[in-house]
């Protein structure tokens, strides 16, 4: 880009009070980028974070860049938050994608790479092995590879094959013998997915990790008999995946067959990004950016000696050979509401308290045990649950099977639009509808995100209602990587909230109101700006205000500037985003008196808390929900009240530890940028992720977020 044009794009970005969806999530894939750059990190860790930042990568190119293409393919009008039309904000969305892909390839090359040799792992072409070796290579490309490998040519006479989303593919521009050299063809080979990344040789304590598109190149001649290759050229597309179902009007009758009808659009959408190995065929690339109506600003470069799509070096981190160079994670610890967890009945100690969660510092085995236990009580009658994401191997799909052998009534919904879930969730939701449970396949025109299970359990003559309510997924993987809240209850109060919202998503039900439920798309937007606002009024009266929100994205503009006339009004707003934040912090007379952070380590920061100091009479939430408009208009959200005294200091505490930590956090600049929080002075390191495996719970219940203080 002209540096005139960037400095015209760069000045009306800078106008704008609100920071860019996409150019935010780019500074967020940014700071993922970091933690592979960090000295402190094994070099396994680091190839961990580079395969994120990668897979990160693809799916913002097929969800958002897809979205930019929809507006564009179309002649759709799209005004950008940083003010930018298609066009433009195209260019400079495209540019910030340019520096990320060169920054991710340098440090590979620069750092990664040299490393390498130094943990017994050497990645190398068949040129680095013995003549032993290399005949072991070309036995598994005989036998394993070369019978999945499909030729397609395209000339005159045959149509443009179907080239697979992310796939690495060789494109062959060969002529015949005697022909002119202008009368060349094109063909392309496609490896396919299920073939390992890298070939793998032991050799005494080093192992040698052969790119299997190099063992691909080395004898791609096999395919090509009686003819003259003119060029190799390696490259991988990444394809439109972008889909709204639960955006859409008027849906098919049939909404399992729209869903996987739409799973086959995502493998043959528009490309929107090419990445090419240098020394490739120029007319090959023309031809295939005049096919798919691309411009050179979607190409992306790779040097040959690094490697097209990281994602692959995941074979690396989880070689069983370096598993134990890989930092353990401390064993989980017991929740401050319920140390007698493994020794005492759920069932029982859910009927005299509250439990609150947190994960991965508390495991998800309560959870767990109180749904396998409910599948077997003969007292419990009945079973209600959302499901947005499952284990592979998911406990819970069994517990729930058991639960309807044994003649409970079992009712799940699951969210089959959960993106690249789609298949899993099919296949869970039909194993259970055949087992006998009522399953709902998600409502058309939302997405159900909220987290909500109920058991319903009959003692005597008493019927007891057993409640969860959470941030994240029930899904045991992930509850051990991702950070979560999750609350247990009998409150009858919650659990009267909970059975209406079953009875809207479940059935046609529009409730009046809830006591203690925050749900979307109903009011939640609303409710949360007029929460923000009596803070704005106590402020302007003097009296104390204060915002505490952590969320994993803040783009609703709404709410943004709600906040912005809280912070004019004089309310402390602190605020932990850890993707994708719209809101400009410290612009004067704006938002001088906001904060943001962004915790990126260990853990993916995956919990919903909202605070709001309302004159010492605090609120505060939790749940599934964002602050984007997605989660307001187009979502079944939920947040949940906690009112004990215990659990809502504990809450109160995730937010201080936040905001404390100076060994994850990232603070936002006025521009959209962040710079990594370091401890200042004699100021000890502050982890979140291994401090909240040595809470203290008197100083929990100590805990304040803004100072007590009276207006003389």
């Amino acid at each position: 880009m002209k540096q005139a044009v960037r400095e015209r794009f760069d000045s009306v970005i800078h106008k704008s009070d609100l920071i860019s969806r996409d150019l935010s999530w780019m500074k967020f894939n940014d700071r993922v980028l970091d933690q592979s750059k960090k000295d402190h990190r094994s070099i396994f860790e680091k190839l961990k974070f580079l395969a994120i930042t990668a897979s990160n990568l693809d799916e913002f190119f097929m969800i958002r860049v897809g979205s930019l293409y929809n507006y564009l393919d179309y002649d759709k009008e799209r005004i950008d938050y940083s003010g930018l039309r298609e066009e433009p904000f195209k260019a400079t969305l495209m540019e910030e994608c340019q520096n990320f892909h060169h920054a991710q390839h340098e440090h590979f090359l620069n750092s990664i790479l040299p490393a390498l040799p130094n943990e017994g792992i050497a990645l190398c072409n068949t040129s680095k092995l013995t003549d032993g070796e290399r005949k072991k290579v070309k036995q598994y490309f005989d036998r394993a590879i070369y019978p999945m490998l499909t030729p397609m040519v395209y000339d005159g006479y045959r149509t443009f094959p179907i080239l697979m989303n992310k796939l690495l593919i060789f494109g062959v521009v060969t002529t015949t013998p005697g022909e002119r050299k202008d009368m060349r063809k094109l063909s392309f080979v496609q490896i396919p997915a299920n073939i390992p990344r890298f070939f793998e040789v032991e050799r005494g304590n080093t192992l040698f990790l052969v790119p299997i598109e190099e063992v691909i190149r080395e004898n791609i001649v096999s395919l090509f008999r009686n003819v003259d290759i003119q060029s190799i050229s390696l490259f991988r597309i990444t394809r439109n995946g972008d889909f709204t179902l639960e955006e859409s009007e008027d849906m098919d009758a049939n909404f399992l067959e729209e869903v996987k009808r739409k799973l086959m659009e995502r493998k043959t959408g528009r490309v929107v990004k090419i990445e090419i190995e240098e020394g490739y065929s120029k007319w090959m690339l023309n031809s295939l950016l005049e096919r798919w109506k691309l411009g050179s600003d979607s190409v992306f470069h790779v040097k040959r000696e690094s490697m097209i799509d990281f994602t692959g070096l995941w074979q690396i981190v989880g070689n069983k050979q370096f598993r134990d160079r890989l930092p353990q994670m401390p064993a989980p610890v017991k929740p401050l509401s319920y140390q007698d967890e493994g020794n005492a009945d759920i069932f029982d100690t859910l009927k005299e308290k509250d439990i609150l969660l947190h994960h991965p510092y508390n495991n998800i085995d309560s959870i767990l045990d109180l749904i396998e236990k409910a599948a077997d009580d003969p007292g419990v009658m009945a079973i209600k649950m959302t499901i947005y994401r499952l284990a592979k191997d998911s406990q819970i799909t069994k517990a729930l099977l058991r639960a309807a052998e044994n003649g409970k009534h079992v009712s799940v919904l699951f969210e089959v639009k959960a993106r690249f879930d789609e298949e899993n969730n099919i296949r869970e939701a039909k194993r259970l509808q055949k087992a006998g449970c009522f399953v709902i396949y998600g409502i058309t025109h939302l997405k159900t995100h909220t987290k909500l299970l109920l058991i319903v359990k009959k003692d005597g003559e008493k019927i007891t209602r057993f409640v969860h309510l959470g941030s994240g997924n029930y899904n045991e993987d992930t509850a051990r990587l991702y950070t979560d809240i999750g609350l247990l209850t009998t409150n009858e109060v919650l659990a009267n909230d909970v059975s209406e919202f079953f009875n809207v998503i479940t059935g046609h039900s529009m409730p009046t109101n809830y006591q203690n439920l925050i749900t979307a798309p109903r009011d939640m937007r609303n409710q949360l700006i007029h929460f923000i606002e009596q803070e704005a009024e106590n402020a302007r009266n003097g009296l104390p205000a204060g915002i505490f929100i952590k969320v994993n994205s803040l783009e609703d503009s709404e709410t943004i500037y709600a906040l912005y006339r809280a912070s004019q009004s004089g309310v402390t707003v602190k605020l932990v985003v850890r993707g994708i934040c719209c809101l400009r912090p410290g612009r004067v007379g704006l938002s001088e008196n906001i904060e943001v952070i962004s915790i990126v380590g260990d853990f993916l920061e995956h919990s919903r808390i909202y605070h709001f100091h309302n004159n010492g009479n605090t609120r505060t939430y939790a749940g599934s929900a964002d602050m984007m408009v997605r989660s307001f208009d187009k979502r079944l959200e939920s947040l949940f009240k906690v009112e004990s005294p215990l659990l809502e200091k504990q809450l109160m505490n995730i937010l201080a530890f936040n905001l404390r930590d100076n060994f994850n956090a990232y603070v936002m600049q006025e521009d959209g940028s962040y710079i990594a929080k370091k401890p200042e002075g004699d100021e000890e390191v502050f982890n979140v992720h291994k401090e909240f495996f040595n809470l203290d719970p008197e100083k929990v219940m100590q805990v304040e977020l803004i100072p007590t203080y009276s207006n003389q």
